[in-house]
Formats: C-alpha cells, sequence, structure tokens
C-alpha cells in the first residue's frame, strides 16, 4: 500500500497490455535498469524516464485512476510498452518508483486531464443541452422502423423457403446466399438481425448435429422477427430487449448508481472490423452486476481497461431492456482500492437458475454473470474432452464451455484449485459455464483466467 492507495499486482498490469508483444516487452521494460528518475504521488500520477535507442530518454506518465497513459515514444498502440514496463516496476518495487511531486512534463499532461474533466463536469451541469427537433427524431425513428420491418418480413420469407426445402439442403448453397440475406438485414438498418443471419451461415456442414444447431438458431431468429413486428403490444421492458437485439442503439436510461464496484473480469472478443471488450462490474453495495462494453477498430485495443481485482468508486448507469447487464461507466472518483474478495454466490444448481431466469426477460440471452462458491474443476477423463466445474455438495455439474475458454485458462483453474473448493466467477450460458475469474479457499485476491 502507498499513500495513493493499492499497488497493482504483475497481472492486473500485463492485462491492460494491447497484446502479447506489448506483454513480452512491457515485462523486459519491468525491471529499474532502464528507468530513471521514477516516482508516484497520491492522486494516481506514476512517472519516468526511460533509456531507449536514441539520445533522449522517453518520457512516460500514467494517470492510474484512469487508467489513462502519456509517453514521447512513436508507438501507436495503448498502452505501449513503456508505460506497462513502468506500471510493472511501480507495482512491484517501491523504492524504484518512490513517492514524490511529479516533474514539469508530467505535471503538464496531469493538470491538462484534470481540466479537461472538470470543463466536461461543468459542461454537463452548467450548460443546458442543445435543442432537440423531436419532430425531425421521431420521423427519423419511424421511417428506420419501417425499414426494419421490411427486412424481418423478408426473412421471414426466407426462414419459410429454408424449412419447406428441407435443413439438410442449407449445406448446398454455402455461404454466399447467408451473406446476401444479411446484406439485406444491413440495408434494413438492423444490424443485429445481419449478425444472427451471419452466424446461420457458419452452422451447415460444421459437424456432427449441425443440422439441430441450425434449426435452433433459426428459431431464435423467428422468435426475434415475430417480436420485432409485434412489439407495440409486448411490455416496455421487453419491447426495449427486442429493440436492441435488432440493433436499435438506445442510450442508458436513469439516475447514474454510484457504489464501489469491483472489477471481476475483462476479456476482448474480435473478428475482422471490431475487437469488442467486455468488463464485468460487481456493486458491493447495490448488489448489481453491470456489463461494460467498449470497442476498438480491427486489430486496435479498445481504450478503456480496467485492472481486474481492484474497486473503483464510480457512477454506472444501466441501459433499458428486460433481463439487461448493460451499463455505461460514468464519473470515476478518486483512486482504485483493493478488492475485498470474491462477490457473493451460489452453488452450481443456482447459477443455473439465474440463468434460466435471465431467459425469461432476454430469451435471446447468451449468457449471465454468476459467481459460484466450493465450485471443484474436474479434468476431462478417459478420453472425454469434457471439463466439468462440481458442486462440493454433489447437487449439481456444470459443463465448462471449453470451446470459450483457452486451455491454459483451464489447466490454471484446476492447478489453483488443486483438487480444493475455489469460488469461480464467470458467465453461465446455454453452452456451459465459462470461467473467468477464481478464488482459493479463503483468497480475498482472485486470478484471472481470462
Amino acid at each position: 500500500m502507498t499513500q495513493q492507495g493499492v499497488r497493482w499486482t504483475a497481472e492486473q498490469v500485463l492485462a491492460l497490455a494491447p497484446d502479447d508483444a506489448s506483454r513480452k516487452a512491457g515485462s523486459r521494460l519491468g525491471t529499474a535498469g532502464p528507468w530513471s528518475e521514477s516516482g508516484c504521488d497520491g492522486t494516481g500520477a506514476v512517472w519516468g524516464l526511460c533509456k531507449g535507442s536514441g539520445s533522449r530518454p522517453y518520457q512516460t506518465v500514467l494517470d492510474t485512476s484512469g487508467p489513462a497513459y502519456k509517453c514521447s515514444c512513436p508507438s501507436r498502440k495503448f498502452p505501449c510498452k513503456h508505460a506497462v514496463g513502468l506500471l510493472l516496476l511501480w507495482s512491484g518495487d517501491d523504492r524504484a518508483v518512490p513517492d514524490g511531486t511529479a516533474p514539469d512534463w508530467a505535471e503538464q499532461w496531469l493538470a491538462s486531464r484534470r481540466g479537461r474533466a472538470e470543463k466536461s463536469a461543468s459542461t454537463s451541469t452548467d450548460v443546458p443541452a442543445a435543442p432537440v427537433d423531436a419532430e425531425a427524431a421521431r420521423r427519423r425513428a419511424e421511417k428506420r422502423a419501417e425499414r426494419i420491418t421490411a427486412g424481418a418480413t423478408e426473412l421471414e420469407q426466407r426462414l419459410t423457403d429454408l424449412l419447406r426445402g428441407g435443413l439438410a439442403a442449407a449445406e448446398r448453397p454455402g455461404y454466399g446466399l447467408w451473406e446476401e440475406t444479411a446484406a439485406r438485414m444491413v440495408d434494413a438498418q438492423a444490424p443485429g438481425l445481419a449478425s444472427r443471419v451471419r452466424e446461420l451461415g457458419a452452422i451447415p456442414g460444421s459437424g456432427p448435429g449441425w443440422p439441430t444447431r441450425l434449426l435452433e438458431e433459426c428459431a431464435l431468429l423467428h422468435l426475434l422477427d415475430r417480436a420485432w413486428l409485434g412489439r407495440d403490444a409486448l411490455p416496455e421492458q421487453l419491447a426495449a430487449t427486442v429493440r436492441s437485439r435488432v440493433g436499435v442503439a438506445t442510450p442508458p436510461q436513469g439516475p447514474p448508481i454510484r457504489d464501489r464496484w469491483q472489477v471481476l473480469a475483462q476479456y476482448d472478443t474480435a473478428d475482422a472490423k471490431l475487437t469488442t471488450r467486455r468488463i464485468w462490474l460487481y456493486g458491493r453495495d447495490s448488489g448489481r452486476s453491470a456489463l461494460i462494453l467498449d470497442f476498438g477498430a480491427a486489430g486496435r485495443a479498445p481504450a478503456l481497461a480496467l485492472p481486474v481485482g481492484l474497486t473503483i468508486d464510480a457512477d454506472v448507469t444501466p441501459y433499458p431492456g428486460g433481463g439487461q447487464s448493460r451499463a455505461a461507466l460514468g464519473e470515476r472518483y478518486g483512486t482504485p482500492t483493493a478488492a475485498e474478495g470474491p462477490p457473493p454466490g451460489g452453488t452450481t444448481t443456482e447459477a443455473a437458475e439465474r440463468y434460466g431466469r435471465a431467459l425469461l426477460d432476454d430469451p435471446w440471452i447468451e449468457s449471465c454473470a454468476a459467481t459460484v462458491h466450493a465450485a471443484i474443476p474436474i479434468p476431462p477423463k478417459d478420453g472425454d474432452d469434457t471439463w466439468q466445474l462440481a458442486d462440493k455438495e454433489g447437487e449439481l455439474a456444470l459443463p465448462i464451455a471449453t470451446n470459450a475458454t483457452p486451455r491454459s485458462a483451464l489447466w490454471k483453474l484446476a492447478a489453483v484449485s488443486g483438487g480444493a473448493p475455489v469460488t469461480v466467477f464467470g458467465e453461465c450460458g446455454h453452452r456451459g459455464f465459462t470461467p473467468l475469474t477464481v478464488w482459493p479457499a479463503g483468497g480475498r485476491e482472485g486470478v484471472g483466467l481470462t
């Protein structure tokens, strides 16, 4: 501990690196050798000079309350290897990064950040919002709804033709037909429908049992189509969920919830166009789970990164919709503090029931957040590839979603457990349980698995 709160662990620092190359390069710079004039203060600032290939050292300054980074190196990665290295040095060596006063070059950037934050707060509270042409906005929304309705109607006809022709015939046209249909949904301004259509295109010929999987996904897509076409008769919360699933963006609503939010997990998924970062938070006082999403263009890491295992004092505003965990992260106060141990949880049976209740509010939800106490990871036996998360009392063993869990994460989970019960946070869904963080018995510090 320092006067600015808790110093992060090396694992928390490395989780912020944008890629493996940055993690390796940053690890090499995480020693005192290349650094000089390093220091930190009570506001969350960390700074230092790193010797590089040129005559002048790189100036690196960080704000751990963000976190945010600034370095004079030419790297376009965020954070760069120098920022990762300085954070590693700060996390592991009090003497190499002592408390002090920021030099002028670091203070200029820190003061600029503080000024922007104060200006933003002043603007949001003192300056009235620009007038909105409500009638024009209503006409635009109606026009888009008409396009989506036309697209959903066309999609219903294509699903009907598919079923009339038999699922076995779905393999013959190849992916091109599905991509054409997806493009039609994009033209209809329904990106959610387009995404689901593209997923259908990957199922035929994907392995044993693909007709069953295709029928299941077609049924869910049909349900979403019919829900959109009959949205006026739905309860408002369910109608909001349908709009979200179709791809109609809506802003977060309601008053912000200020809480001590524990960062439970953070991981990225990527496709050819977009990198999506999922950050799970748990409100220690409200008992709410919140999913923060951030996005980066293809090949670039999203800007938002929160160290897993710390607790932030912040505002979070939920998005509308039944069973909706997604929320927007608002203003943060002070610096992160150490977590208080794992969040409350239950048995494997209760985790499965939690997902079942989530389906009542959102039939298209893939998974929901769940914490399981006193669980034992069971590796495969007798040539079987199935991992399981077994309840200590033998109530229910959840299959682990191995397709979404790296093998290294599975063996790390088994190593932390050593055959003893552990607490595991993850996502429980129809494909099984995806473990994201594990706490050993009686441990307060979680181990990230992503």
